[in-house]
């Protein structure tokens, strides 16, 4: 969780609390309060406001249309209110904050680790998260200000989110040297069904482009199925099968020569698309928009190296 200055009146943050937690227990206990102060608050802030903004249920509270009116200025506010902070102490010569990242698994593998890194180098004092998550959750997480920066493949557009960036990466079948598969330029997925699969399960972006195979895939044939793109490079290492990705997440794996990435072409290329997401409308801090800069570039670059991979191995 995001470390909060304060600078506007407590009721916003206790607000912020019982919406984020569900709980006016749960909200007290983050703020080191007493539950009777947080509970007290929110009913006057109803009073006030001449609304109701929690739907009181036996398993905890939940926004009205009101409230969710309400939420989201309460997130504008507060993410603005750490831009300004982060300005007045830029002009100090003072970087400090904390950055929060949430990513699909491929590229916590070898593209963030690198630029977190260059990041620290700058901004010593910025502290910084990374979750990893599904695609489908991504999108909330940066709406409604628990992410700063996001990362996702083939995410469907949305008015609340800014896309900073995107790549277009060659979809491909991923195997060991030594598979019968490995010396192929390119691929279809009827190549690819007479031998050992491993396939994406729903939680990840991949399996959206893997439905055609999978209609086709025979009962009789040996599948793994996994919501880990790790796990499905682990089993692609020890030759277990066909693992089905781009090239994000298996960049030294494909250099050191430990894994092949071969295009599927069904009947054209495929691409998967990687795209860097903010909220709409929001002011970055200096050191977000310093980072997100740093990955925009990365991405382009690597968008570039994929191109020129795939043209070489052409």
């Amino acid at each position: 969780m995001k470390p909060r200055r304060r600078y506007h009146a407590p009721v916003i943050y206790y607000f912020e609390a019982v919406y984020r937690l569900g709980s006016i227990r749960e909200a007290a206990r983050s703020l080191h309060i007493a539950s009777s102060a947080v509970s007290r608050q929110i009913q006057n802030l109803e009073s006030d406001l001449g609304v109701q903004l929690f739907e009181r249920l036996p398993k905890g509270l939940i926004l009205t249309a009101a409230g969710e009116s309400f939420a989201q200025h309460v997130r504008i506010v507060l993410q603005d209110t750490e831009r300004v902070f982060s300005e007045l102490e830029a002009l100090q010569g003072l970087q400090r904050g904390h950055i929060e990242i949430i990513s699909v698994e491929g590229p916590t593998v070898d593209l963030l680790p690198e630029l977190i890194q260059r990041f620290k180098l700058r901004y010593p004092n910025v502290s910084v998260g990374i979750s990893v998550s599904g695609s489908k959750s991504i999108p909330n997480e940066i709406i409604e200000g628990r992410a700063d920066i996001g990362l996702v493949f083939d995410l469907q557009r949305n008015k609340e989110l800014q896309q900073v960036q995107v790549g277009n990466f060659k979809f491909g079948a991923v195997v060991a040297p030594d598979h019968p598969l490995s010396e192929k330029n390119a691929l279809s997925y009827e190549d690819c069904l007479p031998f050992p699969l491993i396939l994406s399960k729903s939680q990840l972006s991949i399996h959206q482009q893997l439905l055609t195979l999978k209609e086709r895939v025979s009962t009789k044939s040996s599948i793994i199925e996994s919501s880990s793109v790790q796990l499905s490079r682990k089993f692609a290492l020890k030759g277990m099968g066909i693992a089905f990705q781009t090239r994000i997440g298996i960049e030294e794996d494909i250099l050191e020569g430990r894994l092949k990435h071969i295009p599927i072409n069904n009947p054209s290329t495929i691409f998967s698309e990687l795209g860097l997401y903010v909220r709409a409308h929001r002011s970055l801090p200096v050191a977000v928009d310093f980072l997100v800069r740093e990955i925009s570039h990365a991405i382009e670059q690597l968008t570039l190296e994929d191109s020129a991979a795939n043209l070489a191995s052409g």
